[in-house]
């Protein structure tokens, strides 16, 4: 039986540029790193449950043209949203409005390719 998400591949133009991105931006560390073909996993910390895994996709639309390369709707917590809100405007990330939804305030962000994440704030993770 399954138990837990593992890794999430994203699939993105430019890996490293990409992966600079989320060291930089949001802090995220690198757990692994491969050269052929070119792979970075990445985590919110060393011993996150789940990870980021970015994928060329150029590279994986070669091997397999049937994969879906779109980026999946990804949703992160965090414990002080209006701090991770001010530190991504200060780092220069385009960011949307703070919305505040029935289940807490949550806004978007996109990475240097476009590709949108959001972060709700969720105190008890």
């Amino acid at each position: 039986m399954i138990k837990k998400i593992g890794q999430v591949m994203l699939y993105v133009k430019d890996v490293e540029a990409v992966a600079t991105f989320w060291e930089d931006k949001l802090n995220f560390v690198v757990r692994q790193k491969s050269k052929e073909p070119l792979s970075v996993e990445l985590a919110p910390t060393v011993d996150s449950e789940t990870s980021f895994v970015l994928h060329d996709k150029e590279f994986i639309a070669n091997i397999s043209p049937e994969l879906h390369l779109g980026t999946p709707s990804v949703l992160l917590y965090s414990n002080d949203l209006e701090k991770d809100y001010q530190n991504l405007q200060e780092k220069g990330v385009k960011v949307g409005a703070i919305v505040e939804l029935p289940h807490g305030k949550v806004f978007n962000f996109a990475d240097i390719e476009d590709n949108y994440f959001a972060i709700i704030e969720q105190n008890n993770s």
